[in-house]
């Protein structure tokens, strides 16, 4: 069955760095879109970062634009959120998440266009 498995979450003071890594299972990867999404006590899930199957295709958040880097390694069936200059506003359960979207250039925002979902991992930065 479809598997993703967050890791990398944790603590980090602000200004600090942490790269996420989603492993993916059960599907034929590079066919799916994959998102990284961020969930706060009391917010909805908003949009992180996403990327085409083939990597041509990228698009952030505004608030994360120039901090966050969203890649993926199709031979190894995962894809990493590289997160620098992380301030307290970063702190969330980040998710990652995939779905075969319908024009693949076009990179999903909504949480609703997404198939399947990982547990999430905590970020926590501190100041």
């Amino acid at each position: 069955q479809v598997q993703l498995v967050e890791s990398g979450g944790g603590l980090v003071q602000a200004g600090g760095s942490l790269r996420l890594s989603c492993a993916a299972s059960g599907f034929t990867f590079t066919r799916f879109q994959m998102g990284w999404f961020r969930q706060s006590p009391g917010e909805e899930r908003d949009f992180v970062a996403g990327i085409s199957g083939n990597a041509d295709s990228i698009d952030y958040a505004d608030s994360v634009k120039g901090r966050f880097t969203i890649s993926r390694d199709n031979a190894k069936n995962t894809v990493y959120l590289e997160m620098n200059s992380l301030n307290p506003e970063d702190t969330a359960i980040y998710y990652c998440a995939a779905t075969i979207a319908p024009l693949p250039f076009i990179i999903q925002r909504n949480s609703r266009r997404y198939d399947h979902w990982g547990q999430g991992t905590q970020v926590t930065v501190s100041l």
